[in-house]
């Protein structure tokens, strides 16, 4: 082989090693653009959960057990309940049952 065959070849060779390692490096690059991705979806898959909603408020009870006991006193009124059913349900809707 000549001078110029071995220039050639050299400069063959070196053309063939860059094009390797600008093919490494994207291969890397990409690798590392996919477990940057991964990391991102693992980070959200453990992120803590929200907090739950609040409890909704509880009904004031006064409104309602007034409401029954007003209703009991104008069935007694009525006649429809005799003085020792109204004393019994009063006590019953007083007692919460």
């Amino acid at each position: 082989m000549g001078t110029a065959g071995a220039v050639r070849h050299h400069q063959d060779q070196k053309d063939a090693n860059q094009q390797y390692a600008s093919q490494q490096d994207a291969g890397m690059q990409q690798m590392q653009q996919q477990q940057a991705q991964l990391d991102a979806m693992q980070q959200q898959q453990y992120a803590p959960p929200p907090p739950p909603a609040p409890a909704p408020a509880p009904q004031a009870a006064a409104p309602d057990l007034t409401a029954q006991l007003q209703q009991l006193a104008q069935l007694h009124t009525a006649g429809v309940l005799s003085d020792q059913e109204f004393a019994e349900a009063k006590q019953k809707v007083i007692a919460g049952g």
